[in-house]
């Protein structure tokens, strides 16, 4: 008898079966990992152009209304869940965007090349051989960019599209013969526009700013006037010292209901804090320390070329901190009552330390902002980046 325990032939089949079962999957690996590889690239270009993009919308007058909005949106997010990662909302849209506007970019560059060429050829010999040729090639070159970028944006507008030119005349042709391309287009078009609720976020900003300033109006006129009346001057800062450590709670109040009215409801922002002060208490001094960087900036007039530069500040310091706000609110939603009362009594006090720091700065900006007293009105923590109207 054979003893398949040690027989050669017993052993060969079973190396060539493990083989064979494992021969698929280091392929199957390599796949997961590329994907994985491929989504965290794209996962990383998304923040960047989100960043980006709502830094550019934060330093535009009536546009920005749609970054505090997300601003808000992102705080709301997270209050909801509780995951902090939650509120990294639209990323994988911002991409896709990201991708657009980069291709946009690489695709009119021939045009503005050919434009410089053209434009010195004209300098050195005015209306010579060299500049005549130039124009021709410059009007070539612009037609067929812009069928390009209408081919590009046509196959649903990706990075890829705009870098490899030669596959869309193919496509273009072939879609053509199938009929329908206008109209499939123009669906796709108002799809995505729809699916990034500009609407929503402008609404929900405008609402949350108007809100806001019903809080902070009265502060900041009495600290105005305390330039003259020194006693004025001191109840604007108490006023403000009050309002601070309500606001960005009930502004995530607002973002999760999107009732005017949450935005006024300091009982149930009270009854919160109860629950957990502590977290309270540490997402209120990261955003009010987030919001200094840009008091900073305001010390100069900021050229109009760098106008982006304090709405990317703006963004890449409060938005983790909304996010942290975000959080300390869903804290308190998952405890049945109040904490002890010493957490409660060190919590308030880390609270009005935070307040009083604030007011400070606050305080101490209209003497030195560009902006002067208009500067109490101009709270990053709250409000917008820059001045309304202001660029």
């Amino acid at each position: 008898m054979i003893d398949t325990a040690t027989s050669p032939d017993v052993w060969e089949a079973d190396e060539t079966a493990a083989a064979i079962e494992a021969a698929p999957r280091r392929p199957a690996y390599l796949r997961r990992l590329a994907s994985l590889i491929a989504s965290s690239a794209e996962w990383l270009f998304g923040l960047l152009s989100l960043l980006i993009g709502l830094s550019t919308l934060a330093a535009l007058p009536i546009l920005q209304f749609l970054s505090l909005g997300y601003i808000l949106e992102v705080s709301a997010r997270v209050a909801r869940t509780g995951r902090m990662r939650d509120g990294f909302v639209g990323v994988r849209k911002g991409a896709r965007a990201g991708g657009l506007a980069l291709g946009l970019w690489i695709a009119t560059l021939p045009a503005w090349l050919a434009g410089q060429f053209a434009h010195s050829a004209e300098i050195v010999t005015p209306g010579g051989r060299a500049a005549r040729g130039w124009r021709m090639a410059l009007v070539v070159i612009v037609t067929l960019s812009v069928l390009h970028i209408l081919a590009a944006c046509a196959r649903g507008g990706r990075l890829r599209h705009f870098l490899w030119p030669f596959g869309n005349p193919v496509w273009l042709v072939r879609r053509i013969r199938q009929g329908g391309l206008y109209s499939d287009s123009r669906d796709a078009f108002w799809s995505a526009l729809a699916a990034l609720r500009l609407p929503y976020y402008f609404r929900l900003g405008l609402v949350g700013f108007l809100g806001t300033i019903a809080w902070l109006i009265v502060p900041a006129l009495l600290i105005t006037a305390g330039r003259k009346l020194p006693p004025l001057g001191i109840v604007g800062a108490l006023l403000l010292a009050i309002v601070v450590p309500f606001l960005p709670f009930l502004q995530v109040r607002f973002a999760i209901e999107g009732r005017l009215s949450a935005l006024f409801s300091r009982r149930a922002i009270r009854e919160r804090f109860r629950r957990a002060p502590g977290a309270f208490a540490f997402a209120l001094m990261v955003l009010l320390l987030a919001a200094i960087p840009l008091y900073l900036l305001k010390i100069e007039m900021i050229p109009r070329e760098a106008a982006w530069l304090p709405g990317l500040v703006f963004v890449a310091f409060l938005a983790p901190a909304r996010i942290l706000t975000g959080w300390a609110y869903a804290r308190s939603g998952r405890r049945d009552g109040p904490r002890h009362w010493t957490f409660r009594l060190v919590g308030r006090a880390a609270i009005v330390v935070a307040a009083l720091f604030y007011v400070l700065i606050v305080f101490l900006a209209q003497y030195t902002s560009w902006g002067g007293a208009a500067s109490l009105l101009e709270q990053h923590a709250f409000l917008l980046p820059v001045p309304f109207g202001r660029m």
